[in-house]
């Protein structure tokens, strides 16, 4: 039987989700048989009260796409979202673009368009993901160069909204970065990703918190677990040990009254939402899943 862990979390301090909710393998696992995809969000949100969306990435997603999302979805559910590939990325093809990566003539104009078209989520808007790629020597020679442009970027964002900043540069997590997004108010993503050192690793460091609340990703090996499966339906990793680590972690920021939002990826064990459930219960005990009290004070569902 699972036991909270000796720092567990207040309900209210933790936002639990999965990154995006279109997986159509989760259709009998999840989602009831016959769930078609236009119901997949409103299904979702019965019960989980928040979800990362992935697609902000690929395009600027429509107003009527948008206002879609906050009309499936009850009072109190909030959704993560991530800025455009081309404000992050800005290549054309798989080679991030080293002259219009955050530059600003390039990226203003996505910038405003897709915080224009995300604010129409209102109350349900949670965090801005800024998730950067590898850059490798010939993009960005060292971090200095990076961080001034991260710097500048962060410092013209409007300030009624909360951004996470996410790195995949495993030497560039250092306490300078750390400071950086500190001075703009910004989360620094925490992730467990193949190349990334663990939150509890970095913990060791330096403090991890630099906001008002905290982002946590577990992501996984996309490789590894591609080499084992690749349909969404059930976990095929065991990742114990690791979620229980990561349930210290949150403990421990819930005891600095941090909120945190931790989001799961399908590629981290599987199945994103039987990974959810099971930090809920290393986190909440074993009670939680059938019955949770979500931060609004909506009472959901069992989770399966």
């Amino acid at each position: 039987m699972n036991e909270p862990s000796d720092t567990a979390a207040d309900p209210g301090l933790l936002r639990l989700g999965t990154s995006s909710f279109s997986e159509t393998d989760w259709v009998g696992p999840f989602y009831p048989r016959g769930t078609k995809p236009a119901e997949f969000l409103a299904v979702y949100a019965r019960h989980f009260d928040t979800v990362e969306i992935d697609s902000t990435y690929y395009a600027v997603p429509s107003a009527t796409t948008v206002d879609g999302w906050a009309e499936k979805t009850p009072g109190g559910f909030t959704f993560a979202a991530k800025f455009p590939a081309a404000i992050v990325h800005a290549g054309e093809g798989p080679t991030p673009d080293s002259g219009r990566v955050l530059a600003p003539d390039h990226v203003n104009p996505v910038r405003d368009r897709f915080l224009e078209v995300i604010s129409r989520l209102g109350d349900k808007l949670g965090p801005l993901l800024i998730q950067f790629p590898w850059f490798s020597k010939e993009v960005f020679p060292d971090s200095g160069v990076f961080f001034e442009r991260l710097d500048r970027f962060l410092a013209g964002l409007p300030r009624e909204y909360r951004y996470a900043v996410e790195i995949r540069n495993r030497q560039w997590m250092t306490p300078d970065l750390a400071g950086l997004c500190r001075d703009h108010h910004a989360a620094l993503v925490l992730a467990d990703y193949a190349s990334m050192p663990l939150g509890y690793e970095v913990e060791k460091r330096f403090d991890p918190v630099t906001a008002d609340f905290s982002y946590i990703r577990l992501i996984g090996h996309r490789k590894q677990i591609e080499a084992i499966t690749t349909r969404w339906d059930r976990e095929v990793i065991d990742r114990g040990k690791n979620l229980e680590a990561w349930a210290g972690l949150i403990g421990r920021f819930a005891a600095r009254r941090v909120l945190t939002y931790i989001f799961i990826n399908n590629h981290y064990a599987g199945h994103a939402p039987a990974t959810l459930r099971r930090l809920g219960k290393l986190v909440f005990g074993e009670g939680w899943g059938e019955e949770v009290e979500s931060p609004a004070g909506r009472r959901e569902g069992e989770l399966f």
